[in-house]
């Protein structure tokens, strides 16, 4: 069963609970029954569910953090998300009711959080995908920035790493440094073995075995390009 069923039918909202659970129960919208849900839970299912309810709770909570949902932030999720025609309108259904949900974006991101380290790759990626849509109808407002802050934050984020998210979807373009993370005087050797590190843990392979879904795999792979396309741009202009 893809991850899409997995969630519409609300076949973990036992195994999840909080907020995560609920938004799956509602969306089978019938309680869920204890038979569906596996005496012992498998740790990394449990994860990729939480990880693409998470995603599409605060991409619809984000989207309209700034009071409006545009045709193009919906756009930029299905964009960066794999969804079979089939269920693009059962998936489209959820993210109209996570939209609704009582429970405030806060709630989520805690409850995914708690399923992964601190400042995790695989939490990275997912708010890379909060970051992409908040930029697709135009520059990220106030309102974004601030969510986009507090999300980070609960994800275990400096100010730092924020700052870096943020340039690498600036309208006018990051610099191949700001993509990477480092300072323009780090030496050689150094930059080698931090876009290394970079590329490993941000390879899709590596953040599905952390609980990434497969189907973000296409988001996973646009951020590694840039990643590698930036070291290969200093790599050129050092003549390395």
């Amino acid at each position: 069963m893809s991850i899409w069923g997995i969630i519409i039918g609300g076949t973990a909202g036992f195994a999840l609970g909080g907020p995560i659970g609920g938004l799956l129960g509602a969306a089978a919208g019938h309680a869920v029954e204890a038979k569906f849900v596996p005496s012992r839970p498998d740790p990394q299912a449990t994860r990729r569910v939480a990880f693409t309810v998470a995603v599409i709770a605060l991409s619809a909570k984000m989207a309209k953090a700034d009071g409006i949902v545009t045709r193009d932030e919906i756009a930029a999720f299905r964009a960066r998300v794999h969804i079979p025609p089939s269920e693009v309108k059962q998936v489209g259904r959820f993210w109209d009711l996570a939209r609704q949900t009582p429970d405030g974006f806060e709630d989520y991101a805690k409850q995914v959080a708690r399923l992964f380290v601190p400042r995790a790759p695989v939490l990275e990626q997912l708010l890379d995908l909060l970051f992409h849509i908040a930029q697709s109808d135009g520059d990220i407002t106030g309102p974004e920035l601030s969510y986009l802050a507090t999300v980070a934050g609960i994800f275990g984020f400096d100010e730092a790493d924020f700052d870096r998210l943020l340039a690498l979807h600036q309208s006018n373009g990051p610099s191949p440094y700001e993509i990477l993370g480092v300072s323009s005087d780090i030496d050689d050797q150094a930059l080698r073995k931090h876009w290394k590190h970079l590329a490993r843990t941000h390879h899709p392979d590596t953040l599905t075995a952390d609980g990434m879904p497969e189907e973000f795999v296409a988001a996973a792979n646009d951020r590694l390009a840039k990643i590698n396309a930036a070291y290969d741009a200093i790599a050129r202009q050092r003549g390395l």
